[in-house]
C-alpha cells in the first residue's frame, strides 16, 4: 500500500513540471494567445485576412524563422482552409482568402529550421 501511495503522490507531484511550457490562456508580447509548438513559443495573431505566427524562444526573445515553413487550418462553421505560411523575420505569416472570423478554430503547424516540427490549437479572437 506504501508503494501504491508513493507512486500516486509522484504522479500528482510531477503535473505541475510536465505542464510548465503550457501557456494556456498567456497572451504573447503582440497580445495573441501563446503555445509551445515544436520547441518554440508560438504565438497566434489574426487581423483581418493575416495570419501571423510570431516565434520567441525560451527566454522570450524573438526568433529568426529563416529555414521554417508552417501551415495553418482555419475552421470556421463548415468552412475549412488550409494556408501556408512564409518565413518572415520572426514570423510565419499567411493570407487568408477573407477575414478569419472570431471564435474560428486554428491549427498551427510549424517546423523549424532543424527539422523539428509540432502543432498547436487556437481559438481567433
Amino acid at each position: 500500500m506504501l508503494k501504491v501511495t508513493a507512486i500516486a503522490a509522484a504522479l500528482l507531484l510531477s503535473g505541475p513540471a510536465l505542464a510548465q511550457h503550457a501557456h494556456g490562456a498567456q497572451k504573447g508580447p503582440n497580445g495573441g494567445p501563446m503555445e509551445d509548438v515544436a520547441g518554440v513559443h508560438a504565438e497566434l495573431v489574426v487581423s483581418g485576412q493575416t495570419v501571423a505566427v510570431n516565434v520567441f524562444d525560451e527566454a522570450g526573445k524573438p526568433v529568426d524563422t529563416k529555414g521554417y515553413t508552417g501551415s495553418v487550418m482555419v475552421v470556421s462553421g463548415g468552412d475549412r482552409k488550409t494556408l501556408q505560411l512564409t518565413a518572415s523575420g520572426n514570423a510565419l505569416t499567411g493570407q487568408a482568402p477573407g477575414p478569419v472570423q472570431s471564435g474560428a478554430a486554428i491549427t498551427v503547424v510549424v517546423k523549424t529550421a532543424a527539422g523539428k516540427s509540432g502543432q498547436a490549437k487556437f481559438s481567433a479572437p
